[in-house]
């Protein structure tokens, strides 16, 4: 079976291939990456974006790497590779912004109120909620806010069902009669 041998590769076949400062390309990468990796920084000023540009510009170079003959300029060649990909990734970068009379808005959330009004409304219930007395502001965020039945409320607080439906309903009443929250819900 014949080899194929191009002369190039026979030239470095001779003596010069025993003293290559890097006999193959995974040994350049680990000696040389974090030189290049600066280079790559440098260039595009994001880490992520850096590391990105520099294994693309390393994929170039493991390609070429049987027809670089001299591998004393191999950071040379892979500088000129990252300077290459990187004005090719920025020509190639596309505009998604377009000049138009009237800003588009975003679809309203069916059934749903903007967030900022959902947050008012609660924080002008938990001003009402401190405002109640402090029995029937405790049945009620038993009862409501922390979903205990009646009988389990009643005995969390050592008093009859019937005490804890009238002061839920009593602490109901004014909550329905409050001024901030009959403001907040118009």
């Amino acid at each position: 079976m014949t080899t194929l041998v191009c002369t190039s590769a026979s030239k470095a076949a001779g003596p010069a291939a025993q003293t290559l400062p890097y006999p193959s390309f995974s040994s350049y990468v680990r000696a040389r990456q974090p030189v290049l990796l600066r280079t790559a920084r440098s260039l595009t000023g994001n880490p992520s974006d850096a590391e990105d540009l520099l294994q693309t510009a390393l994929t170039k170079t493991y390609v070429a790497w049987e027809r670089i003959e001299d591998h004393r300029a191999l950071d040379g060649y892979v500088r000129r590779a990252l300077l290459n990909t990187r004005t090719s990734q920025w020509r190639k970068r596309k505009v998604d912004e377009f000049a138009c009379d009237e800003l588009p808005e975003p679809d309203p959330v069916p059934g749903g109120d903007d967030p900022a009004e959902q947050q008012a409304l609660r924080d002008a219930m938990w001003r009402a909620i401190m405002r109640l007395p402090a029995r029937q502001r405790a049945m009620l965020v038993l009862r409501y806010y922390e979903d205990l039945s009646e009988v389990q409320t009643a005995e969390v607080l050592g008093v009859s069902v019937g005490t804890v439906k009238s002061a839920v309903s009593r602490a109901l009443g004014k909550l329905r009669e409050d001024a901030e929250l009959g403001l907040v819900r118009q």
